[in-house]
C-alpha cells in the first residue's frame, strides 16, 4: 500500500498490566484444555498475535485472575470471529445457525446436557467454561445486558455480514457504523470493565444519554481504528466491511484521502467522549467511585487497542500470505463444521472479515 497510516488522536497514557506474563502461560494451557487450537499453523498465528499483551494493554489494572478471564474471552471472540469472517462460513450463515443456537442456549441457561459420547464444538465447550466463571457474582441486570450483547454479536456476524457477502451488498456508512459495534463484539468487552474493576453500574447510569454517548464514542474509536489498521489486509482479501473502504466507495475518495477522513472522524469521537466524560463527572459526583474506573476502562480500551494494533502482525497482509492455502490457520474444531460441509458455498477467501 502506497498510502501512509494516519496518526490517530488518542490523548491517553500508554499502560500495561504487570500480570501479562502469567496470563500468556494461562492462555497456552486454556486453549489446549478447551480444544480451541490444535494445528501447528493455528498455534503459530495464535502465539504471534500475543493476546496476552493485548488484554494487558486494555485492562491494565485487572488482577491476575480477572486478567486470565478476560484474556480467555478475547481468545474465544477472536477465534470464533476468524471462523465467521475468514473461513468458508463467512458466506454460509445457514451452516452455523445450529452452533450459534447452542451458544445462545448456554447463555440463557437452556442448554441441554451433552448426550453420552457427544462431541461438542470447542467454541461451545469454551463458552460453557467462560459463562460459569464470569457470571456467578454478577448482578442480574449486568448478566442480561452482557448476554444480549454476546448473542447480538453472534447473530449479527453470522447473518448481516454473511448475507452482505453472499448477496454482494455494500452497506451504507451509517448502517455499517451502527452494526460495527456489534460485529466487533466491543460492547461485550466494555461490559467486562465492570467485572475486572469490581463495580456495579446501575441501569439508570447505563440509560443516561451522556453515558451512552461516552460508551458509543469509545466503541466507535476502537472499531474504526481497527478498520484503519486492518484496511490493507482487508483490501488484499476483498473485504467490504471496513469503514475506510466504505468511505472510498461512497464518497469517491482516494485511498489516502479515505484513511485521513476516518482519522478525522476518530478525532471527533475522542472529543465526543471527553465532553460526555466531563458532563458525567460533573452531574453525578455521588457516582464518582464507579464512574472514574468505568471511564478509565474506556480510555484504556481506546489507547490499548491502538498500541496493540501497531505491534501485532495480525493485520499485516503477510499474515495470510505466509500460508500455502488461504485461511490455513483456521481450526475446524472451533465451531465443529468442516469445510467439506460447505462445498456448495462460494469460497470465503474472496471476502473474509478481519477483526
Amino acid at each position: 500500500m502506497d498510502s501512509e497510516l494516519p496518526d490517530i488522536y488518542c490523548p491517553f497514557p500508554q499502560r500495561t498490566n504487570p500480570h501479562v506474563g502469567h496470563t500468556r502461560g494461562h492462555l497456552a494451557t486454556w486453549i489446549r484444555q478447551t480444544g480451541l487450537v490444535h494445528r501447528e499453523s493455528a498455534m503459530h498465528r495464535f502465539e504471534q498475535a500475543d493476546f496476552g499483551a493485548f488484554v494487558g494493554m486494555v485492562y491494565p489494572t485487572a488482577g491476575p485472575e480477572h486478567l486470565d478471564l478476560v484474556a480467555d474471552w478475547f481468545v474465544w471472540l477472536f477465534l470464533v470471529d476468524d471462523q465467521l469472517d475468514d473461513g468458508h462460513l463467512g458466506r454460509s450463515p445457514e451452516l452455523v445457525r445450529a452452533v450459534v443456537e447452542r451458544m445462545r442456549a448456554v447463555v440463557d441457561g437452556s442448554a441441554p446436557a451433552p448426550l453420552p459420547g457427544e462431541e461438542l464444538p470447542a467454541a461451545v465447550i469454551a463458552l460453557m467454561d467462560l459463562w460459569e466463571r464470569t457470571t456467578p457474582n454478577a448482578a442480574p441486570h449486568w448478566r442480561t445486558r452482557f448476554a444480549w450483547h454476546l448473542v447480538t454479536y453472534l447473530t449479527t456476524a453470522t447473518t448481516w455480514e454473511a448475507g452482505n457477502r453472499a448477496d454482494d451488498v455494500v452497506p451504507s456508512e451509517e448502517t455499517y457504523i451502527a452494526k460495527r459495534r456489534h460485529t466487533g463484539a466491543i460492547h461485550v468487552c466494555m461490559d467486562l470493565i465492570e467485572i475486572v474493576t469490581g463495580i456495579e453500574a446501575p441501569e439508570s447510569l447505563h440509560n443516561d444519554p451522556r453515558f451512552i454517548t461516552a460508551l458509543e464514542a469509545a466503541c466507535n474509536h476502537v472499531c474504526w481504528a481497527n478498520d484503519v489498521y486492518s484496511f490493507e489486509k482487508e483490501q488484499v482479501l476483498g473485504e467490504i466491511h471496513n469503514l475506510v473502504h466504505l468511505v472510498r466507495h461512497h464518497r469517491g475518495l482516494g485511498e489516502q484521502q479515505a484513511l485521513d477522513h476516518v482519522a478525522e472522524r476518530l478525532a471527533l469521537e475522542t472529543e465526543r467522549f471527553l465532553t460526555a466524560e466531563d458532563e458525567l463527572l460533573e452531574l453525578y459526583p455521588e457516582l464518582t467511585g464507579l464512574l472514574v474506573p468505568y471511564l478509565e476502562g474506556m480510555r484504556s480500551w481506546m489507547r490499548g487497542n491502538l498500541d496493540w494494533s501497531r505491534q501485532t502482525p495480525r493485520y499485516n497482509p503477510a499474515d495470510v500470505g505466509q500460508y500455502e492455502e488461504p485461511q490455513q490457520y483456521l481450526e475446524e474444531t472451533v465451531l465443529g463444521i468442516a469445510p467439506d460441509h460447505a462445498e456448495a458455498a462460494p469460497c470465503a477467501a474472496e471476502a473474509p472479515r478481519q477483526g
